[in-house]
């Protein structure tokens, strides 16, 4: 039951968001925001703003499977930080305009990565990188 706390509802709250982020955001029915924000890509054809949409969208929710089954929690981790930043980085340079608070996804980004480090630095000692390992 330990577990639970500890590992477990920590991962799920991670997935949990990837799976907001990816499905209901740009899949079903999607933001306007986040289609502006992609329509905004410079060199994107107008004809491919729904297929990348869903393209990333599925990669989120495939990402927040990744973070509930636990495998390789360190490389999961790097990847999150990697989208994280670069989607908002990308989001906040070409549609800032459709962003209404960006110092508040600055700072939800801090928190969400915060969880995400926590989440892979929780897995068992057992099962962790030997790099990753208190000696």
């Amino acid at each position: 039951m330990a577990d639970i706390g500890r590992t477990r509802l920590p991962a799920a709250a991670v997935a949990l968001m990837w799976w907001y982020e990816g499905f209901w955001c740009k899949v079903f029915p999607g933001r306007a925001d986040q289609r502006a924000i992609v329509e905004g890509l410079p060199l994107l054809p107008a004809g491919a703003v729904t297929p990348l949409l869903l393209a990333i969208g599925l990669a989120e929710v495939a990402l927040g499977l990744w973070v509930l089954l636990g495998h390789r929690p360190y490389a999961a981790a790097v990847v999150q930080t990697v989208l994280v930043a670069g989607f908002n980085t990308g989001g906040l340079l070409v549609g800032a305009d459709h962003i209404p608070e960006p110092g508040r996804l600055v700072v939800q980004d801090i928190a969400f990565l915060a969880l995400i480090w926590l989440v892979a630095a929780r897995r068992p000692a057992d099962r962790a990188p030997q790099w990753a390992v208190a000696r």
